[in-house]
């Protein structure tokens, strides 16, 4: 039985927010990879479309989502469905770091603006 405990999380650093890896092939999973964010106060990550669904649920803090550039503030239990091809854009605007829990298929790409192409690690 895979187990991954919390110690065992692997950390990646990315446009100013942090994401501790949790379940991905790595660790034993076939189709799905989970990880915490941590988005610090005052951070804003760029606009980026994703090319499989992904789940945003929000454990703690506040932030201001936008999704199809529909902007909305989420506070902690909100949860954000995000589907393939959706432009998603994540904003910090307290002074609190705000924490989540992503869930997403294995194989996540994330386009940004100017075209660059990202390969999460933690969703690979």
């Amino acid at each position: 039985m895979p187990v991954v405990r919390s110690a065992e999380g692997l950390v990646h650093e990315i446009h100013g927010a942090r994401f501790v890896s949790y379940a991905t092939p790595r660790t034993g999973s076939k189709e799905l990879c989970a990880w915490r964010g941590e988005i610090p106060a005052g951070t804003k990550a760029p606009v980026h479309t994703v090319n499989r669904e992904e789940i945003f649920h929000l454990l703690s803090g506040e932030l201001l989502i936008t999704l199809d550039g529909r902007a909305e503030r989420i506070i902690a239990g909100d949860t954000v469905i995000i589907n393939p091809g959706a432009t998603f854009g994540v904003e910090n605007p307290t002074q609190e770091t705000a924490t989540s829990w992503v869930t997403t298929s294995i194989g996540l790409q994330a386009e940004l603006a100017d075209g660059t192409v990202l390969t999460p690690p933690w969703a690979n």
